[in-house]
């Protein structure tokens, strides 16, 4: 069975920085493309990062390019998501999710129903 368990969420002053995690077991993260994302009250899910199986290719949202990082840490089966000069509108609930199963044909991570397993999330709030 696949649990994916998201933490380091908590409330931080705009600018600040957050350091997420993703924790998974049942499945091992270096074969799995792992997806951050993020939904905040009244809106839609959204895409935020990715990094592939391999951890050789990562993407962005555009919204958070250039102030987001993710990273694997695969002896931990660890996924971060380093957030840095955060925003009151980065202010959401945190989702990591992994896809397990190849890409047989185009990579596509920025969609909630490429993703085979979710976790529970974890909340960020920006304070202005």
């Amino acid at each position: 069975q696949v649990q994916l368990v998201e933490s380091g969420g908590g409330l931080v002053q705009a600018g600040g920085s957050l350091r997420l995690s993703c924790a998974a077991s049942g499945c091992t993260l270096s074969s799995s493309t792992i997806g951050w994302f993020r939904q905040a009250p009244g809106k839609e899910r959204e895409f935020v990062a990715a990094i592939t199986r391999s951890g050789g290719s990562t993407y962005y949202a555009d919204s958070v390019k250039g102030r987001f990082t993710v990273s694997k840490d695969n002896a931990k089966n660890t996924v971060y998501l380093q957030m840095n000069s955060l925003k009151p509108e980065d202010t959401a609930v945190y989702y990591c999710a992994a896809r397990v199963r190849p890409f047989w044909g185009a990579v596509v991570v920025d969609t909630v129903d490429e993703y085979d397993y979710w976790g529970q999330g974890t909340s960020v709030t920006v304070s202005s």
